[in-house]
Order: C-alpha cells, then structure tokens, then sequence
C-alpha cells in the first residue's frame, strides 16, 4: 500500500511540477511580448518596477491558462451551433477574447491590449504552452496518455470493460494508387510505411513465416517485414462514392458513376451530397441485409457513409439531419476545438497552408506548367480544409476511439485526392501530402502503443488516380457541347467549366451549412428533348430524360442518328456503352467497332487497351437499373496512363483507364492473406467481405456473414 502511495504522490508531484513550469514558461512568454508589441502593456501608464510587472505577467498568464481549461470547452460547446468551419475560423478571435478577459481579471490590476493584439499573444502563448508541456511530457507515458484521451469523442464509463483481443484500425488514404504508394516508400517520402515493408519494426513473438501469396513484400536485408502490400482493382466507377459503400457496407449495386441520373425519380444523384449519401446507404442496407462493416462497437471517421457504427464524426450521410438530435457528424470538431492549444495549431497551419497553395499556384502558372487547371477562388481554403484541418479532427477522432478501446474503426483522410486533383497524382505538391500522411500514420501507431487493448492497423485506398489533361482544355469543348453537336441542338462558342467532383468539397459544404446541390444536380431542363450530360472524371453519363426507360441504340439512332457516330469516332473517347435490342448490350467504338457485351471476352475490341477486368466491369455496370441511356469512357493511352478528364481535373478518377482502378491495401502479416495465391482482389465488396473476415479472426463483432464469407471461413 505505501508503494501505491508513493507511486500515486510522486505522479501528483510530477503533475504539479509540469503546471508551474508550464506557467513559468508562460509568464516569460508574456513580458517578451509585452516588451516587443507596442499595443500589449503590462504596467500602468506612470510606468511600474520590474517585480510589478513580473508579477502581472505571472496573475495573466495564470488566469490565461485556467479560462484556457475551464471555460474554452464550454465556449466550443455552446458554440456547435455554429457550422464547423467556421468555428475552426474563430479559433484566433475565441481565444484572443480569452485573453482580453485573463487581462481584466488579474489580480494585480495591470494589462491591457488591443483587440487584434490580443489575438497574436494569445495564439503565441497556446503554442507555446502547447510545446512546453508536450516537450516536458515526452518522457512520461502515462501524461501522453492522458492528454490523448481528452481527444475522445465520448467517454465509455457505461460501457463494460475493454475486450483483450485485438481491435481493427482501418485507415483510408483517399485517392492514393497502389504505384504512388510504392514510388512514395521508394523515394523514402513514407518513412513509416517504408519501414512496415521493409522489416524496420518489431515482427510479434512466435509469429511464423508469412505464406506464399500475390501480395508485395519489399524485404530489406534479413529483417522481416511487419505489413503485406496487396493491390485490388475496382469497379468501372472508380471512385469513392462507390468504393467506400462496397468496403463499409458490402454492395456496390446500381452505384454507375460519381453522379447520375434517375429517370424513375427525376433527380440527380451524387455520391458526395448528403441526402445521395444517406439514400446510397439505405439501398445498400437494404440490398445485403446488414447494417454494415462497423455495427457492433465501430466508429466512423470522415467517410461518406457510416459503416452502421454507432459513433460517427464528420460522416457525410447523417450530415443531412441538420436539426436531429441523432446528427453527430460534426461531433468530431468539438472534440478537437476543445484543445485551445490544438485549435490554435491547426488554425496557424490552415492559414499556412492557404499560403503555400496560393504561392505554389501562381508559380505553376508562372512557369507556364501542362497540365493546368485554375486553383483560384475558394480552392486554397478548400485544400487547407482537407489537408489541415480533416485530418486533424479525423486523426484526433481515431485516438479518442483508439484510447476508448472501440474494436473496429474505419476513417479516410481526403488530403492527397483534393490535391492531386488540381496538382497532379505525381505532383511535388501532391508528395508534400503524402509526407504529412504517413507522420498521422506514425502518430496512430504511437497511440496504439498505448491503447487499453492493441490493434491490428490497415492502411488501404478506395482507388488511384490517373493522369491526363482536361477533355475541354485539349479539344475546346466540353462533352456536353459534343454531345449538342451530334444531336443537332446550338453549341455554345466557348466551353464552359465542369464542376470538380473532389470529396473535400462536401465536406466543406457541409460544414457551412450550405446547399451541397451543384448547379444542374436537381436538373429540370426546359425543353424535355434535351439531354443531361453528367461527368465522373473520365466516365461521361448521357441520359434523355423524357424518356422513362434506359434507350436502346436502335432508340438513339432513330432519334438522332448522328450521335452516336460522333461520340464513338471523337479521338477523345475511348468507347460507349448502350442497350441494344438485339445483343442486350454492346460497346462500341471507333471505325464502326460494336461488340456484344457477351463477345467482349474473346474479341474486346475498344476495351483491349483497357487492360484485364474491363469487361467484367463494363458488364457489371450494364446490369444496373440507373444506368444511363449512354456510358461514356474517355480514351486512355497505357504508354504514359494517360486519360482525358471530363471534369476540371489533372488527376482524375471515376472511369476505366490507368492507375485510377488500382488502389492498395496494406495490412500487418497477424491477419491472413487478403487473397490466395493466384487470386486477384477484385471489387470493393471483395474488400469488405476480407474485413468481415479478419474481424472474425480477431474475436471482434460477429456481424452478419454473407455465403461467400461462411465458404472462405469453413474452407
């Protein structure tokens, strides 16, 4: 008992000797910026001693620092009301009234500052106490501890004690392909997934060789690697709207594109728009019977739909319930914003990082690079939200969940999609990401180091992304003025912009508060002849909306015969999709190529350069009740893997071509193969069914199995 004792005063006296030097540090903080800003005084105006002053500095910066801990998480509290992105704008201005307020009720009667002063010493002073205490606690694991858990979402006093099996971190770097993952450990821009693959951690005690099997094993001398690399392929609709339904939820049916058209319901719908999300969702629930991935004791971290978790935070498909007290979607911002010093970095690396993209921008423009699309207007703030601020909340999020013991969690970080979409997948910009990435990525590994249970960490991507210059920016058009043109309908003299589909945008829309429908999604066109030309990156969707069934080719033609003929043979078009009436479906392509879809093995014609899966994809898709009257796919040239966007986009993705279809998948060698030797990973709901797989292996929840998964688990 007096060793408990002893353990328990010197822990208090090691707390206590942190705070006041936390305090000292402070203090000084405040009498250099008191000597060096004209508009922040710590004496009256007659002029006072040194210890008077030392003693202001002392009575400030105490009170700073309590109002900093009692009253800045009630303020962010009370402040949820206020959409998320703003209150990360706040951040300065909250704590500079804080600041104002320690000044007026110091003891010693002395300090004052200006308004816009008070800010910069109090974003100076968090920072500092910030660093000071991290820098005094680095050594002490159960201070690291502690500060961690105040990140969580959500204390778990109520629920039962945390199970010792293994839990399941799964953490989705968006839009990052399986060859820019292997270039970026190569050039040693991911240290610490480098180090996963090469053998540089610590292999688990009893643990045998890893079996043969198609995964990529990059061994580095005689150490054995902790992590196996398994590339998969997706759907023809490359993207994360339909990659992150199949993984979460196990289906992705009559899921065509990024946005399409609904004839049956008049409406537009987007993968990336909350009530598209939410009804995504329940059609996938619907379809397999489940709730999904994550039912029983799972959180979900920035993803577009839930996974069925029970704690969710900045989850796109619950975003719509804005006046429901079930919507936890920004739960995760006060989390976060509840740390003043946490808040104030992130704040000072958003305007950083606004900073960087207008420089690194008008350099690009200035050097006169090819490929370029515009990167003005609200898209520095739209990068910085997704590299600053997402991954902050997301990654505080997943500690919390981590230190809470949650058996399974699936988050996506979104930084690397938003910037390799306006820079380039292989862009230095887009590099700089993927460094911050893989230093979350080390984070979550310290963090389970210290989590009451541990965990087996998968890192994976819903796809890749491809190359190219933009389809207007080539030609000076865009598909939908191609498309008036073989219809006979005016085409204006200059092509007007698409809309980007990049995830972040949502998520930015979202948290103001804004109407998340882009011009043209809830389409009423005014003369019903007209068709709807939607873009997914490299896929074109091209529907007649007065028509209440999916057109045949022979329907096409009838009506306008010059249509198809233009679209097929335009250099920029790689092939079409259609219905046919006598082959039920075919593809066609340039000189006249239509192939039935049921002889695209034996002669693929237009899909030949398309690479292996291109026709089980196509036919897929042709399955699906809302697929459009016309599928459009962009040409691809595999010598550079380059494609054409429709968007404006230089990394694009949501079609057939390239690295856009091959994501990645990288998981610890304590679960089991993704796939047999031979085997191709095929498929989001591929992916999903090996979760559900390694959650059984680990005791987890047993949710559901599907017949595929009873098979995998009995053989």
């Amino acid at each position: 008992m007096r060793g408990v004792g002893g353990v328990r005063w010197r822990r208090i006296a090691s707390q206590v000797g942190r705070s006041v030097a936390v305090w000292a540090v402070s203090t000084v903080t405040m009498l250099v910026l008191a000597a060096i800003l004209p508009d922040f005084q710590l004496q009256s105006a007659d002029g006072d001693s040194a210890t008077r002053i030392a003693v202001a500095a002392a009575c400030g910066a105490g009170a700073f620092g309590i109002l900093s801990a009692v009253v800045w998480p009630l303020l962010v509290r009370l402040l949820l009301l206020v959409p998320a992105f703003v209150l990360g704008l706040l951040v300065f201005f909250l704590n500079g009234s804080l600041l104002l307020l320690a000044l007026r009720i110091n003891p010693s009667g002395r300090g004052e500052a200006a308004p816009e002063t008070a800010v910069i010493v109090a974003a100076v002073m968090s920072a500092v106490a910030s660093a000071t205490g991290a820098a005094l606690a680095v050594r002490d694991d159960e201070t690291y501890r502690r500060r961690l858990h105040r990140l969580a979402t959500r204390s778990r006093r109520a629920h039962p004690p945390c199970p010792t099996a293994p839990g399941l971190l799964c953490v989705q770097l968006d839009g990052v392909g399986h060859d820019v993952l292997v270039d970026a450990v190569r050039k040693g821009l991911m240290p610490t997934v480098g180090r996963w693959l090469s053998g540089g951690g610590t292999q688990p005690a009893g643990e045998r060789t890893p079996p043969a099997d198609n995964t990529a094993r990059p061994v580095v001398g005689r150490a054995r690697s902790t992590h196996r690399l398994t590339p998969w392929r997706t759907d023809w609709s490359s993207q994360t709207g339909a990659s992150q339904l199949g993984i979460l939820h196990g289906s992705t049916f009559d899921v065509p594109a990024f946005r399409w058209y609904e004839k049956d319901r008049g409406e537009v719908m987007v993968c990336n728009r909350p009530t598209s999300a939410a009804e995504l969702q329940r059609r996938a629930i619907r379809h397999t019977g489940d709730g999904g991935l994550l039912t029983v004791d799972g959180a979900s971290r920035g993803n577009l739909f839930s996974g069925g978790a029970d704690e969710q935070a900045l989850v796109l498909s619950i975003a719509a319930r804005r006046r429901s007290p079930a919507n936890r979607s920004r739960a995760g911002y006060f989390a976060y914003f509840s740390d003043p010093a946490g808040a104030v970095r992130t704040a000072l690396s958003f305007v950083a990082e606004v900073a960087r993209e207008i420089g690194q921008s008008t350099r690009a423009r200035l050097r006169g690079q090819r490929p370029r699309v515009g990167r003005g207007g609200l898209y520095p703030f739209i990068r910085a939200f997704a590299t600053v601020v997402e991954r902050d909340v997301v990654v505080a999020a997943v500690m919390g969940d981590m230190l809470a013991g949650r058996t399974a969690v699936y988050a996506d970080l979104v930084a690397y999609d938003e910037v390799a979409h306006h820079s380039g997948p292989r862009s230095r910009d887009a590099e700089k990401v993927l460094q911050r990435l893989d230093r979350s990525l080390a984070l979550l590994e310290r963090v389970a180091e210290h989590a009451p249970r541990p965990y087996r960490i998968v890192v994976l991507s819903d796809h890749g992304q491809s190359p190219g210059e933009t389809f207007r920016a080539r030609y000076g058009l865009t598909l939908g003025d191609l498309v008036r043109a073989g219809c006979g309908l005016p085409v204006p003299r200059r092509a007007r912009r698409t809309r980007s589909g990049a995830e972040a945008r949502a998520a930015v829309r979202a948290a103001l508060r804004r109407p998340v429908e882009e011009k043209g999604e809830h389409h009423r066109p005014a003369r019903h002849s007209e068709p709807i030309v939607l873009a997914s990156g490299n896929l074109g969707l091209i529907s007649f909306p007065d028509v209440p069934h999916r057109m045949t080719k022979e329907e096409i033609d009838a009506r306008h015969p010059a249509l198809l003929t233009t679209l097929a043979n335009h250099p920029g078009i790689g092939f079409l999709l259609v219905r046919s009436e006598q082959h039920d479906g075919v593809v066609l392509g340039a000189y006249g190529a239509e192939i039935p879809l049921a002889r695209l093995d034996d002669e693929p014609g237009p899909l030949a350069r398309f690479g292996p899966g291109a026709a089980a994809a196509v036919r897929r898709t042709h399955s699906f009740p809302h697929t459009a009257d016309i599928m459009v796919n962009s040409a691809y040239d595999p010598a550079d893997g380059e494609v054409l966007a429709f968007e404006e986009q230089i990394g694009s993705h949501g079609g057939l071509g390239g690295a856009q279809s091959h994501p990645f998948l990288l998981s610890p060698y304590e679960l089991s193969a993704p796939a047999e030797d031979g085997e191709e990973l095929t498929g989001a709901e591929h992916v999903h069914r090996v979760l559900r797989r390694w959650l059984s292996e680990l005791d987890g929840p047993q949710v559901p199995l599907t017949p595929d998964v009873e098979e995998e688990r009995a053989a």
